[in-house]
């Protein structure tokens, strides 16, 4: 299987992506009031905290094991630590993950909540109500329909780039809120370098969250001098203590 930039996939990524193109979507249409990014932002900034998306993720193709902590009470340490924001995996199959965790984790904590996962067409927007959604520009067909159908929901579109030929892309599509994954979805490889290559060739009126391969104070500090906005983070937080690791990875050196 091939994604949109003619590159033959991983195997375990060819399984989740074709596992998304059989899940159903949702049978009516959501309507979201959202908490916005850009104010969660700035507060965390105001606060002397470095903005951090934390990600609640049961399980991954590219961790061992599965935890079955309850998300919510998983979200509000996380927030209790200083995220800003919270990641929350809707995936089931490969990631562990449900629209009923992402719903008790919006009813428990007051910053805004990103659904990640593999959405492919406009009626799997309808699943669960979320402040952000994850559009991945590898393996969208239509970026610019789906970019527009989720913001008609209210939906704040965060497009995940990983090569300048899709940066282009999302901001052809007319996406004001990007993220850089470090990781190489085809080979499911980690390297910094992305987003340092790509950050620069942004428009300044982006909002530029670095993804993946993030797990120390040295890593959150070159992608801050490298350009990020903010920084979304899962591994290195869900592994131990959540509100230390969030503490460790927001406090300003």
């Amino acid at each position: 299987m091939m994604d949109a930039n003619g590159e033959d996939l991983n195997p375990e990524v060819r399984s989740i992506l074709a596992a998304a193109r059989d899940r159903p979507g949702g049978t009516e249409r959501v309507s979201v009031d959202v908490r916005p990014l850009s104010v969660a932002i700035d507060a965390a900034e105001a606060d002397g905290r470095i903005p951090v998306i934390a990600e609640v993720k049961p399980t991954s193709p590219t961790t061992e094991g599965r935890c079955d902590d309850d998300p919510a009470d998983l979200a509000r340490a996380m927030v209790d630590g200083g995220a800003m924001a919270i990641s929350v995996l809707t995936e089931p199959d490969h990631f562990g993950g449900s629209a009923d965790a992402l719903t008790r984790v919006r009813e428990a904590v007051d910053v805004p909540v990103l659904r990640k996962d593999f959405i492919l067409r406009e009626s799997q927007l309808d699943l669960v109500a979320s402040d952000l959604i994850l559009l991945i520009a590898r393996f969208v067909d239509d970026l610019d329909g789906l970019l527009s159908a989720a913001e008609n929901r209210g939906f704040q579109p965060l497009v995940e780039v990983h090569t300048r030929k899709e940066l282009d892309r999302a901001v052809a599509a007319g996406a004001d809120l990007i993220g850089v994954n470090n990781r190489d979805l085809a080979r499911l490889e980690v390297d910094l370098d992305t987003f340092e290559s790509l950050a620069p060739a942004a428009p300044d009126d982006v909002t530029l969250i670095a993804e993946s391969g993030i797990g120390s104070i040295d890593d959150v500090e070159r992608m801050r001098s490298a350009g990020a906005d903010a920084l979304l983070i899962g591994s290195a937080i869900m592994d131990g203590d959540v509100t230390a690791n969030v503490r460790r990875l927001t406090t300003q050196q």
